[in-house]
């Protein structure tokens, strides 16, 4: 059975290796076979992985769209280390991963990595609000230098 995509105008899709562009009219196509396919919006750029489940996910992304666990894995195996040690609680995440990339499940691989980036979110802004709300305590109690009603 054929996929079908349907790209707005101007939007980027990635069909095995090979990056196309729509023009400037919506277009519909229905691609048959085994190459791998990726919409603009699961695309994720090398500039664009600042953090480091985007690095997960850019690593599994080149080993997705190349079809070969062995091209990204050292920086896989590097990245995940570093996350584990910051966040352990990506451990079970993590492993799924793993478990569909030994599988060859390239593409659940990747989609569990989204899942990572936004598990990585919720900690990022957990971790926000509580420095906020740190600081705001230690503003009111004068610890930062300034006088609050602690003084």
């Amino acid at each position: 059975m054929a996929l079908k995509v349907e790209l707005k105008p101007g939007e980027k899709l990635i069909v095995g290796e090979t990056l196309i562009t729509n023009d400037k009219q919506r277009a519909r196509f229905f691609i048959q076979g085994d190459a791998p396919i990726l919409r603009e919006k699961d695309i994720l750029l090398p500039e664009d992985a600042s953090t480091m489940a985007q690095q997960v996910y850019l690593a599994v992304q080149v080993m997705y769209l190349k079809q070969d666990i062995t091209v990204t894995q050292k920086e896989y195996f590097d990245v995940i280390g570093k996350i584990l040690q910051a966040a352990p609680s990506t451990r079970d995440l993590i492993s799924e991963i793993s478990t569909a990339i030994l599988r060859e499940e390239l593409y659940r691989a990747l989609k569990l990595a989204k899942k990572l980036i936004e598990y990585e979110r919720t900690l990022i802004s957990h971790v926000s609000t509580s420095n906020s709300g740190i600081s705001a305590v230690r503003e009111h109690l004068g610890l930062d230098g300034s006088k609050g009603a602690g003084s």
